[in-house]
């Protein structure tokens, strides 16, 4: 962000996006190595591992839609309050479930839980008041703090989550009361209308009036540039399942990939590489993210994603490196343009919209727990746990087309249907 526009950004805006920083660090000091602390600490299966974080991934991301719902009721500020002692509580209470399974496993819950109240009111009211240029980039600042929590927190917690776990939980769960603390000094903020987004455009020559006099047969935002078939017109909705529906695949099993193949140093320092990546290059690119044609956005994101797997698979430091980067950049064009796509097209508030795209995420996180799982099982009993990530990386290539070509037979079904039948005149034929 330049001078001009940091001047811009409030005191409220920059205590979320440090608090943005803070929770991911205490977050990603312990949720990248649940896998490992399911398996290896608790015991559990792989199979049960999968189910385990395919049900927490489900409740964090689509629990975003009770997230919007409760700001509805009680503010944005309120809901992040609540949001942060929920989480607090979970990671409190991972301290006693050291030596109860059951214990820690409904710790990771309210970890979940809290994760799901707080974003969408996080979000929405980072952008409230906004206009619909400044949202790209303030969006992606808030991606590139919750990035360097995540480039951090790994190698920070990596010398205490195997010996000192009670420490590190304890740590976390005060980390977490602070920032709780500090979120109680924003001002209250109703959750914001998508028709009060619009009259703050700073681009009056070319919408006019238009935003005040809102012609109801004219609900779409602005001229996409690229024709709507071009995306199967199909909404940013499902296009978010099935982006993090593949990249989940990367998030919950490279852990169990790349340490015994590498160290767990080696992967603590590709978290934090990945992470950086993301830092730098989310505000970089905003900008030319938002100006990118959606549907050229899902191909540009969906075969980086594709590549990037099929690096991992090789199994050697330098492929999972390769692959790691590619998968940056895909995350990094897909989210951001996803969610900017989902307020553009929607009239609703901007936590609901935000609700909304975490319900998506949810889904496609908790299918990919769900069938990573078993599927990883298999392939690392049969020796080839190469090709679970060859899989994944064919499923980037494949399922977008499907879905697109699916969804373009449906519309011209629907269009055959409605399409008015000619009238025949007696006589004629």
């Amino acid at each position: 962000m330049g001078r001009r526009a940091v001047r811009r950004v409030s005191w409220a805006q920059l205590l979320l996006l440090g608090a943005s920083f803070l929770i991911t660090l205490g977050s990603f000091a312990v949720l990248p190595y649940m896998s490992v602390l399911l398996h290896e600490r608790w015991g559990f299966g792989l199979g049960v591992v999968g189910t385990v974080l395919a049900v927490a991934s489900l409740v964090q991301f689509s629990g975003g839609v009770a997230g919007a719902a409760l700001a509805r009721r009680i503010g944005l500020r309120a809901t992040m309050l609540v949001a942060l002692a929920v989480r607090t509580a979970g990671f409190a209470c991972f301290v006693p479930g050291l030596e109860r399974p059951v214990l820690a496993v409904t710790a990771l819950f309210l970890v979940s839980t809290g994760a799901a109240l707080y974003l969408p009111a996080n979000k929405a009211y980072l952008v409230a008041g906004c206009t619909e240029e400044r949202r790209p980039r303030l969006l992606a600042v808030s991606g590139s703090a919750f990035n360097a929590g995540m480039a951090l927190g790994p190698p920070a917690a990596a010398p205490f989550v195997l010996s000192s776990p009670a420490v590190l939980f304890g740590a976390v769960a005060v980390l977490f009361a602070v920032v709780g603390l500090a979120h109680a000094l924003l001002p209250p903020m109703a959750d914001e209308a998508a028709t009060k987004r619009e009259p703050v455009s700073e681009h009056p020559v070319a919408e006019g009036p238009e935003p005040r006099k809102k012609p109801e047969p004219r609900k779409k935002p602005e001229p996409r540039k690229e024709p709507e078939p071009r995306t199967g017109g199909l909404p940013p909705f499902a296009y978010t399942l099935l982006s993090v529906y593949v990249f989940m695949y990367f998030q919950h099993y490279i852990a169990l990939y790349a340490v015994p193949r590498t160290s767990a140093a080696f992967y603590g320092t590709l978290l934090m590489g990945y992470a950086l990546l993301l830092v730098a290059a989310q505000p970089l690119l905003a900008s030319w993210i938002a100006g990118l044609g959606y549907g050229r956005t899902l191909r540009l994101g969906f075969g980086a994603m594709g590549l990037g797997l099929a690096a991992v698979a090789t199994g050697e430091p330098l492929g999972i490196v390769a692959g790691a980067v590619l998968l940056g950049l895909a995350e990094t064009v897909l989210f951001l343009r996803n969610d900017l796509e989902a307020l553009a097209r929607s009239r609703a508030p901007s936590a609901t919209v935000f609700g909304r795209q975490r319900l998506a995420a949810g889904l496609g996180a908790f299918a990919a727990a769900l069938l990573g799982g078993p599927l990883y099982g298999l392939a690392e009993r049969t020796g080839g746990a190469g090709w679970f990530w060859i899989a994944a990386g064919a499923q980037s290539a494949v399922l977008p087309v499907v879905l697109w070509g699916a969804a373009r037979r449906i519309g011209r079904r629907r269009a055959a249907r409605t399409a008015p039948r000619p009238v025949r005149v007696p006589g004629e034929g």
